[in-house]
């Protein structure tokens, strides 16, 4: 069972990274060791520890996106206007006026939202009430021990 839900342009978008870092990034990465070495002594060698580090978290970030690549479920769009993964949504909560409104892209915390909006999960409680939703529809969901309510002003794709 796949766990996470991605749009296909952030499945793509990962799937990117993870071939630029198992390609030019390991080569750039053992390069950066091989001159650092050249350099003598390894247990004082600041150039060769800082790669070394380089390399350690880059290895890291490949394992994770291997995982999120494999365990990948793409959702495509909904309908037109229609709050789905990979949508912007603006929302206002209930007493809010529009100018205190948020935008949101719906999605997984590995998406890439557009400016001046933030990624919302689509497994937030948040997220999860919206889905479906259209302009004007409001939303009533419990976070926090609390029951907030919010109204869909917008719906866009990314």
């Amino acid at each position: 069972m796949a766990s996470h839900k991605l749009s296909r342009s952030a499945f793509e978008r990962l799937q990117e990274e993870h071939y630029d870092l198992t390609t030019r990034g390991r080569i750039e990465v053992a390069n950066k060791i091989e001159v650092a070495r050249l350099m003598g002594d390894l247990s004082e060698n600041g150039d060769y520890h800082a790669a070394k580090d380089e390399q350690g978290h880059m290895e890291g970030r490949i394992r994770q996106l291997e995982h999120l690549i494999e365990n990948a479920e793409i959702i495509e769009a909904g309908a037109e206007g229609e709050v789905a993964a990979g949508t912007v949504v603006t929302i206002m909560y209930d007493g809010d006026t529009e100018a205190d409104a948020e935008a949101y892209l719906l999605g997984h915390p590995e998406e890439t939202p557009p400016a001046g909006a933030g990624v919302m999960s689509l497994n937030s409680p948040l997220g999860t009430a919206l889905v479906g939703k259209q302009v004007g529809d409001w939303v009533s969901y419990e976070a926090n021990g609390r029951s907030l309510k919010v109204k869909v002003l917008k719906v866009e794709s990314a």
